[in-house]
């Protein structure tokens, strides 16, 4: 392992913050002016939700492609080459003339993110000791929770003034500084492993994740008829199975199926995405309740859920230094116990509901999430041999949006299901108009928090998987 100088360290650092804020807060502030673009195009909602769909679908179907690609030809290489690709969509995008150009340049611009993503936390593995790591690693998740605080009211706020296109151009500034401190920290890559590149099984894993998140993403709109939605679902396991039949005989196969031979880091990577699931579960459902029921503005539901990220930001860094020096398994799974707690408070939430009770569950739902993800990251990245750390952040960061993209389809089934139920309930007793409306709208809230329970509870058991004494070692 080289040693880098703490200023060095520090620059390496800032640069993959740069980078994950940049990505995150780009997912999540194109989401608030898509009504405005819409508009200024003159296209159906159908049309326009492609802007987001698109790069979601390409980020998650090429990180485990991007991932080997890292291992082969160099982390830095592949980092670097997606933060120019992402800058240079991020100006494109600003500069679309049609809405197709636009989505076009959407995909352009999530292949540099997704090269960032599947090789920022190889880097901080392979340059990073052990015993610093986790504090390492809570850098680039205060940077993803900062992305997730700051993204909607800094969109709004800029498409008011400047125009939706200044939600994309202010990546432009952004990028050149995050690409020169990358250039002049990370040090060169060495000359790599000098295998083949699986272009067979990329080939099928692209397809097989496009084909299953693409149903998974419309459904949550009801964009989808059920025949279609099953056969692409089915189509995608099929092309899935067909995936680890090729990396199976594969001589140098696009995802080393061995490193799921590693229990710890197996049930790690599968904690992560019940992490990601119940903190959207609760993403998507919370501005149901916070505006169609207590009838609050836009702005006011962000300030409501901003304890959530702000929590995460405060706890991270403390998680970090411990994971860097006790029994991570502990840190995470206490993690995932405080953030089940704070979400079945939520379970709890009614009509009348005093505020202050809301925000201390969603403290405690965010400082649970930061307790867990930093000696997470730390132990799936340490469990990962060195030739295959860009394979390992991949399959944490697909993990990670699968986790995302189910359970943002559980809330919408969930939701849906129970408020419609209830409806129905409620009026045989004699509720109607907006009283049965909200009653039922509560209530569809209730059930659906409770499944983000589980999936949290799921996250903690998994994250016990490990051995009693445990000792990341220096690979």
């Amino acid at each position: 392992m080289l040693a880098l100088s703490k200023r060095r360290m520090t620059f390496m650092l800032l640069s993959i913050a740069i980078g994950s804020f940049m990505s995150v807060m780009d997912s999540n502030v194109v989401n608030v002016v898509l009504p405005v673009i819409q508009n200024d195009y003159h296209v159906t909602l159908s049309i326009v939700e492609w802007v987001v769909t698109a790069y979601l679908l390409i980020v998650s179907s090429m990180l485990l492609t991007f991932g080997r690609l890292s291992d082969i030809f160099g982390h830095r290489k592949v980092y670097l080459t997606g933060f120019y690709i992402f800058t240079l969509g991020s100006l494109l995008c600003g500069l679309s003339a049609n809405i197709e150009m636009l989505i076009g340049c959407r995909v352009f611009q999530a292949l540099g993110a997704g090269m960032m993503f599947s090789s920022n936390l190889a880097i901080i593995t392979e340059y990073v000791a052990p015993e610093n790591r986790g504090k390492a690693f809570s850098v680039t998740a205060i940077a993803v929770a900062v992305g997730c605080c700051v993204g909607p009211g800094v969109g709004g706020v800029l498409a008011n003034l400047l125009g939706w296109q200044s939600i994309f151009f202010m990546n432009v500034p952004f990028g050149i500084v995050g690409i020169f401190l990358a250039t002049k920290s990370i040090p060169k890559d060495s000359k790599g492993t000098s295998v083949p590149f699986d272009i067979r099984g990329s080939i099928l894993i692209f397809v097989a994740l496009f084909l299953i998140l693409l149903p998974l993403n419309l459904a949550s709109n009801e964009n989808i008829s059920p025949l279609l939605f099953a056969v692409l679902l089915v189509a995608g396991l099929i092309f899935l199975v067909l995936f680890i039949l090729v990396e199976r005989k594969s001589k140098y196969p696009l995802l080393n199926l061995g490193l799921f031979q590693n229990r710890i880091y197996s049930a790690n990577v599968v904690a992560s995405s019940f992490n990601y699931m119940s903190q959207f579960i609760l993403a998507f459902i919370a501005p149901f309740y916070l505006e169609s029921v207590r009838m609050l503005s836009t702005a006011m539901t962000g300030l409501v859920y901003i304890p959530m990220p702000l929590a995460m930001i405060l706890v991270a860094p403390f998680s970090g230094r411990f994971s860097d020096h006790h029994n991570s398994r502990i840190m995470a799974a206490s993690g995932m116990g405080v953030m089940a707690l704070g979400l079945f408070l939520l379970c709890f939430v009614k009509l009348d509901t005093p505020y202050w009770y809301i925000i201390l569950a969603m403290i405690l739902t965010g400082a649970g999430s930061g307790m867990f993800q930093i000696p997470n990251n730390s132990t799936v990245m340490g469990n990962a041999p060195a030739q295959h750390r860009g394979a390992a952040s991949g399959v944490l960061a697909t993990m990670r949006n699968i986790g995302m993209v189910i359970g943002v389809v559980i809330s919408a089934a969930l939701f849906n299901y129970a408020s419609i139920r209830a409806k129905t309930a409620y009026a045989s007793y004699g509720l109607s108009g907006s009283s049965l409306t909200k009653a039922s709208y509560v209530k569809g809230m209730q059930v659906t928090i409770l499944s983000a329970v589980i999936a949290a509870l799921l996250a903690m058991a998994f994250s016990l998987i490990q051995k009693k004494k445990e000792k990341l070692e220096s690979v």
